[in-house]
């Protein structure tokens, strides 16, 4: 093993050149080019596999020439022997015996480039070329580690989004149920002791109307209860889906129709909110959007994944509406189905409606009474 140094340019950090080669007189051949060329190098020059492997896998090297072959080995063996947990740096074969053929095929495997020994004059420009396809790869390869990181933040930040809303929305229909719940049925009470003592009709007939508006206010209550915290949930998934549909149905009058193959599915307390609030969102998008006349929903467990598909014969979106910057509703389904590991499928064409899929797989049947989402919602 010899190591060379060749510093034309003090102020700037040589290049390490690894030069796999049996013959002195080649590499002699090969720094001369490097000297003609201007490069500011150190070279190191090893003969054997071992001695290669060994080098890479405790120093780092900026470029690699490589004869393709060697008493024992190629340089494809040398090429394999790269430690794989890092960016490999530029590797051209500098070979007078490779075909053709064997150097496309080489080149094909991962390697940089292949230039002929009587061709030398040719170095720099494949030198040059090599480290900028390198840096490329390395640039695009940092872009794609800090676009994956970023992505991961979002997507933690998102699931924190949607803990906090839930808990804030358990806090709110707390609120509403011990205070203004428990003020409008005592108001109720009262209005109806009045009535109890009293027999002017006049003063009834407005007590009959307070106590109408009181209980129109009380169901308005437990509705948005129900909407901010699903208390229905307590009595499964499908029951909940079910309060869900005939709820639309009445309020909009649009035949809503649910079918499952499990009436008595029990997946996690997260799955089963997430696909709560996406029958929730998919039905409230549906009444405001869709001008359809049937709805069908469907609720399975098949092959231990939950797919929940709801679909509308209505008008449907198209393309512009489904990349709406504003489109916020499904793409926040999207992000709530990921933080359960799931994801969420819209199908849709102008004219013949829309299917929103929410698939999930399940994991082993939950314990409620230790599950988190559970708890802090009691």
């Amino acid at each position: 093993m010899i190591a060379l140094n060749m510093e034309h340019n003090p102020s700037v950090t040589p290049m390490k050149v690894l030069h796999l080669e049996d013959s002195l007189l080649d590499h002699q051949l090969v720094c001369r080019a490097l000297k003609k060329a201007n490069f500011n190098f150190e070279i190191t020059r090893v003969e054997t596999l071992e001695a290669f492997t060994q080098l890479v896998n405790h120093s780092a090297f900026d470029l690699i020439l490589a004869d393709y072959r060697l008493p024992g080995f190629t340089a494809l063996d040398a090429w394999s022997a790269l430690p794989t947990n890092s960016v490999r740096p530029p590797f051209i074969l500098l070979s007078g015996t490779i075909g053709e053929a064997a150097a496309v095929s080489a080149i094909h495997s991962g390697i940089s480039d292949y230039l002929h020994k009587d061709d030398l004059e040719r170095l720099e420009r494949v030198i040059k070329r090599a480290l900028e396809v390198c840096q490329a790869h390395a640039a695009k390869e940092k872009a794609n580690r800090e676009l994956a990181l970023s992505e991961k933040r979002l997507a933690e930040f998102a699931s924190y989004l949607q803990a906090a809303i839930e808990r804030e929305r358990a806090v709110i229909a707390r609120e509403i149920h011990d205070d203004i719940g428990g003020s409008l049925a005592a108001a109720k009470l009262d209005l109806a002791w009045i009535s109890r003592h009293q027999t002017e009709a006049t003063i009834e007939a407005h007590v009959q109307a307070a106590i109408e508006m009181l209980q129109h206010a009380i169901g308005a209550s437990q509705r948005i209860m129900m909407n901010l915290r699903p208390s229905i949930l307590d009595q499964g998934l499908f029951a909940a889906i079910q309060w869900l549909a005939t709820s639309f149905e009445k309020r909009t009058g649009v035949k809503t129709y649910l079918r499952t193959n499990n009436e008595h599915l029990v997946p996690k307390k997260d799955i089963q909110l997430t696909a709560y609030r996406t029958a929730q969102e998919a039905l409230t998008n549906i009444s405001k959007y869709a001008a359809c006349s049937q709805v069908h929903i469907e609720l399975s467990d098949a092959e231990n994944v939950l797919t929940l598909e709801i679909t509308d014969n209505g008008k449907g979106m198209s393309g512009q509406e489904m990349a709406k910057t504003e489109a916020f509703g499904l793409r926040g389904l999207q992000e709530r189905a990921k933080t359960v590991g799931g994801w969420l499928d819209i199908s849709t064409r102008e004219g013949t409606g829309t299917s929103i899929i929410l698939s999930v797989p399940l994991g082993p049947p939950a314990d409620s009474s230790h599950d988190a989402l559970e708890e802090q919602f009691q």
